[in-house]
């Protein structure tokens, strides 16, 4: 095959392991990852005319996988701030409106959600203590304490792709632990 074709029928096999899991680490999100790779290869079979061979076909891909992230970035950051619609309602017994009178205000704490905030809080670090020393360590400065990467990248002397694979495996174990424990 020149090194400008490409084929298509073999890209689920051939690139999608790869592409799922540098999208999972990017997105954090299962469904959406699937979802950015489906439109990754979509994109791609549109575009196939404009690929020129100057790099592999997986390097390609990676290119419009990237281009994907960045739009599901931009479109989730463009909702935020927006202002909330009110929806009027009427039924047999009420009207008003939904948001003024059917949101739950945070502020309004019962005794029963603290006593799950704090259980949930309890199931997290115990989880927490299940994992091993370091990756305990990196996970809570990331996730809990919000310590940028590269910070703890040179507080434990590591790469940021092995900083990545510590998170996501950190991220996995607790996500089984808290399936186990909490639910």
């Amino acid at each position: 095959m020149p090194s400008n074709q490409i084929d298509p029928t073999k890209w689920v096999d051939q690139y999608s392991d790869y592409l799922f899991n540098y999208t999972i680490a990017r997105v954090n999100d299962r469904e959406m990852a699937q979802d950015l790779i489906s439109e990754t290869f979509l994109a791609g079979l549109k575009s196939m005319k404009n690929f020129k061979g100057d790099a592999s076909e997986r390097t390609w891909l990676i290119s419009i996988l990237k281009r994907k992230i960045i739009d599901h970035y931009r479109k989730s950051n463009s909702k935020k701030g927006k202002a909330e619609v009110h929806i009027n309602y009427k039924d047999d017994e009420s009207e008003g409106d939904w948001l003024e009178e059917r949101v739950a205000d945070p502020f309004d704490k019962t005794a029963e959600d603290q006593i799950q905030n704090e259980e949930l809080g309890e199931a997290i670090y115990g989880c927490l203590s299940k994992l091993p020393e370091k990756q305990a360590r990196i996970f809570r400065m990331k996730t809990i304490d919000g310590f940028d990467t590269e910070t703890i990248c040179n507080e434990f002397d590591i790469t940021p792709s092995n900083f990545w694979v510590i998170i996501h495996r950190a991220r996995t174990a607790m996500a089984s632990c808290m399936e186990k424990d909490w639910f």
